[in-house]
């Protein structure tokens, strides 16, 4: 069976040792980089399944990178490490686009867990009886794809969760989709950082949407969103 392939940054050296070995004895494939300045450069030499980022980094922060590596591979998943505890440092990672926040120090069972739940999610099934273009408004949806198109408009690529969150909210237009049920589908867990890392995408989604004014995203206070799409006369 073909090993999965993770992209390790970490600037401290034991500590990155012994995880890049844990990880390794766990039968993923490591590829580590001890300094965020060349980072970049390392990444774009391979393929990876996985990211796992320090965000305390020499010369360029876990953060930078993580942004550069979404524009490179927007579905790639990113886990962020940090000795931080700050909400706004949490809230920073997922606005990135991170798939998960640990903070140091944590169970190396965890993290073992984590990975494992990640890339189950991303490798997910997908049910033959989802059509090949979905109509929202003005755009179609290609859920397969993560592709929304909207003619005289550049293609956009959606990530895994935005996909997943877009398809819930089309199956569910004009209703509520319950905010719990979409963390426990999407994120696998519920909390106060997934849930806002849930704020975060839905946001992004209202982005690429703004295109058609008869499509809107809203919050329903206490309960979770809606995709509204006004009737045409």
């Amino acid at each position: 069976m073909k090993k999965h392939k993770i992209f390790l940054v970490e600037d401290d050296l034991n500590f990155g040792s012994v995880m890049k070995s844990y990880l390794e004895m766990n039968d993923y494939e490591v590829q580590w980089v001890n300094d965020g300045r060349g980072a970049i450069m390392a990444f774009n030499k391979n393929s990876y399944d996985l990211c796992i980022l320090d965000v305390m980094l020499p010369h360029v922060d876990g953060f930078t990178i993580g942004a550069e590596i979404k524009k490179l591979r927007p579905s790639l998943p990113i886990i962020f490490l940090t000795a931080k505890t700050l909400k706004e440092d949490v809230l920073k990672g997922f606005s990135v686009g991170a798939d998960d926040y640990i903070t140091k120090p944590f169970d190396s069972d965890v993290l073992i867990y984590k990975i494992k739940a990640i890339l189950k999610r991303n490798q997910a099934p997908i049910a033959d009886d989802i059509p090949d273009s979905i109509p929202i408004g003005k755009y179609g949806f290609d859920y397969r794809r993560r592709n929304l198109i909207l003619v005289g408009h550049d293609e956009i690529k959606l990530s895994p969760k935005e996909a997943e969150l877009l398809l819930f909210l089309v199956q569910n237009k004009n209703k509520v989709l319950d905010r719990n049920l979409a963390l426990d589908k999407i994120w696998g867990q519920q909390g106060y950082f997934t849930a806002r890392s849930m704020d975060v995408y839905v946001t992004k989604l209202r982005k690429y949407l703004k295109e058609d004014s008869s499509l809107e995203i809203v919050n329903i206070h206490g309960s979770g969103f809606m995709l509204k799409e006004a009737l045409s006369n």
